[in-house]
């Protein structure tokens, strides 16, 4: 194995990975969809998320004047939808119409949600912070509704078809292929370890070190 050097804004593309929403807003009579891959949870309670966005995206300004917007969380057979409405702007092509894809009335936003979906996320805007080159919108969680049969705790796996839909960069997608338990080795030792106690693996002989 070896090593290789990255520019330092390859950074994103190593914590690439994580599951894909479509960001879906409304404000004047204009609907539009964009994915994000930047977004993470801020806080339990109050329950808060943050996504980022840069300041040239019509879904910078749609979220900043409508003060709300919903996460869509998409399978793998929307992927192809999915990459279409990251490299087309809204500013030029109306995406909810060229997408074709049913939409729902949210419970508490004005945003629409998507159908074909697995989660769906409604969120106020709580806040937002110049960061860099992107904008973080800070969302207070209001509504919040998931397909049981995809969900349940934790995403499950065993249907292909309500898997999350995750992105890799580029025009690159994966999705969950199996769901495992980590399970702490359980042993005594001479040492005096307690049941439970957690061995942590060998270490690498010395050439197979970074």
């Amino acid at each position: 194995m070896s090593r290789e050097t990255l520019p330092d804004s390859e950074v994103r593309r190593l914590l690439n990975g994580g599951v894909v929403a479509l960001v879906t807003t409304a404000w004047h009579g204009q609907e539009n969809v964009a994915p994000v891959i930047w977004h993470t949870p801020l806080s339990i309670m109050p329950p808060l998320i943050g996504i980022v966005v840069h300041p040239s995206r019509l879904t910078h300004d749609m979220i900043k004047y409508s003060e709300n917007f919903a996460l869509n969380i998409p399978t793998p057979q929307l992927m192809r939808h999915v990459q279409y409405a990251g490299v087309v702007s809204g500013a030029n092509v109306n995406k909810m119409e060229a997408l074709r894809l049913p939409t729902i009335k949210a419970k508490a936003v004005q945003a629409p949600l998507l159908d074909f979906c697995v989660g769906w996320i409604e969120c106020g805007l709580q806040d937002a912070h110049r960061i860099g080159d992107h904008t973080l919108f800070v969302g207070k969680v209001v509504h919040v509704s998931v397909e049981s049969a995809a969900f349940d705790g934790v995403w499950k796996t065993d249907d292909p078809d309500l898997r999350p839909l995750h992105y890799l960069g580029g025009p690159f997608y994966a999705s969950l292929r199996e769901q495992e338990e980590a399970v702490l080795e359980r042993e005594e030792s001479e040492s005096g370890a307690k049941e439970g106690d957690y061995r942590p693996p060998p270490e690498r002989e010395e050439g197979e070190r970074g």
